[in-house]
């Protein structure tokens, strides 16, 4: 992902260069500044994933929600503009299904934008055949959505899969097998956080969920 902050900065700094020689140098400066931005922005640090029946944060943000019906949890991430917004995979195992929608672009952090925005659903089957997705939603700056990953590919725990330009939100779905780590409020950290930790026991899991 920095070859796209990369590409975004010289597009800035040739528009600037343009600009200082043919205008004046001060023109030129904002656009220097942007492309600064833009290197900082598309930033992708290595993390450090954790072992174990863990599914990880998709995405670096705060839990704007964590939605418990019978059977199922979401929990939703917002990512402002200043997070790092490389996405990547909650579980490994197989991409079974990747569903891409068109949408709004209402306020990432509003519970509407989960099924009214834009957005980019991807499905992971562990090798017992658990499933877990995620959904990359766009959002009111954040209309584009990057995701390089198929059906039928593999995937490792906390693979980066793609991103979401310039500020968005990612949702992940759970089901019974799986007993929700984290809070509403939480900050948390792609590939790095825990999410949930598998349970052997579902009904276990539920009850742990509730």
């Amino acid at each position: 992902m920095v070859v796209t902050g990369i590409y975004y900065a010289l597009l800035c700094w040739a528009a600037g260069a343009a600009l200082g020689l043919f205008v004046s140098p001060w023109a030129a400066a904002p656009l220097v500044v942007a492309g600064l931005f833009c290197l900082w922005f598309f930033r992708d640090p290595e993390r450090e994933i954790p072992r174990g029946p863990v599914a990880v944060s998709p995405a670096d943000g705060k839990v704007v929600l964590v939605r418990r019906k019978p059977g199922l949890t979401q929990v939703c991430i917002f990512m402002n503009v200043l997070d790092v917004h490389v996405n990547r995979t909650p579980i490994g195992g197989k991409v079974v299904d990747v569903t891409y929608n068109k949408g709004k672009f209402l306020v990432a952090s509003k519970e509407a934008a989960s099924y009214e925005n834009e957005r980019n659903t991807i499905t992971v089957e562990a090798k017992d055949g658990v499933l877990v997705s995620f959904t990359q939603i766009a959002g009111l700056i954040a209309r584009r959505i990057v995701c390089h990953v198929i059906p039928g590919e593999f995937v490792t725990v906390g693979q980066r899969i793609g991103l979401i330009k310039f500020g968005s939100r990612v949702d992940v779905n759970f089901g019974a097998e799986w007993a929700i780590k984290v809070e509403e409020g939480q900050r948390v950290r792609a590939g790095s956080t825990v999410l949930a930790r598998r349970l052997a026991d579902p009904q276990t899991a539920s009850q742990e969920n509730v």
